[in-house]
């Protein structure tokens, strides 16, 4: 009569050996499993990196104290109200109109993207950030904070500021949500504003279509003004 021998890692096994090994290996294989599922739980319940809420081509008006102060355009809205400091991420770029007290708007911010801090009221704008306010004046920079609380606009990047009779640059700054009146800390460069008639002589329509900026094209309309 033949006798099945079994054999764990080439070491035979009796019956009862067999039987406690084959246990063994389950518990472990189960374990590891759980382990692995437990992992996968955790990383798609932290509420840290999971939006609580997602948006698509969204435009919304926002209120602050029961008046409409802003309206949002965004590509992608990500909501995450549930993290330790909830906060909304606009990773596809964001554009801000601010209105009035008589709903004109009178500012606009534009950027990359961004990132608002809902407890803290504060915005962080990054990337290709530009700005215009009802005086024609044009404001670039590559990072950007909004601080609603203290209504106040600011920076430590490079900015470089567009008026109508000539050119600013400096490092940092700070203003007033309509963007009137502002303080560069440290002053670089000021420049001369080019005529129309000298732009036409020395510029290719190249180079024209390349201060056509986004910032040109969705600038705020004064009261009565056609766009």
């Amino acid at each position: 009569m033949n006798t099945i021998r079994r054999t764990l890692l080439g070491f035979p096994l009796t019956g009862i050996a067999f039987a406690v090994a084959f246990i063994l290996m389950s518990v472990f294989f189960s374990s590891c499993d759980k382990k692995v599922k437990n992992e996968v739980v955790k990383a798609f319940s932290d509420p840290h990196k999971v939006p609580s809420l997602s948006s698509f081509d969204v435009t919304t008006l926002i209120s602050d104290s029961g008046i409409t102060r802003y309206r949002i355009k965004a590509k992608e809205w990500l909501m995450f109200e549930n993290a330790k400091e909830p906060y909304w991420l606009f990773p596809q770029g964001i554009y801000v109109e601010k209105f009035d007290e008589n709903f004109h708007v009178d500012a606009f911010i534009m950027g990359d993207s961004a990132i608002f801090y809902k407890y803290k009221q504060l915005w962080e704008l990054r990337g290709n950030v530009k700005m215009a306010n009802l005086q024609d004046e044009r404001f670039f920079t590559e990072l950007l904070f909004w601080d609603q609380k203290k209504r106040e606009i600011y920076s430590d990047s490079a900015i470089h500021i567009e008026k109508v009779d000539r050119i600013i640059e400096g490092i940092g700054f700070v203003s007033n949500e309509p963007m009137t009146q502002y303080t560069i800390r440290r002053t670089t460069g000021i420049f001369p504003m080019k005529s129309p008639a000298e732009e036409q002589r020395g510029e290719s329509d190249s180079l024209k279509n390349v201060r056509d900026t986004n910032a040109r094209r969705y600038a705020p309309q004064k009261k009565g003004e056609k766009s």
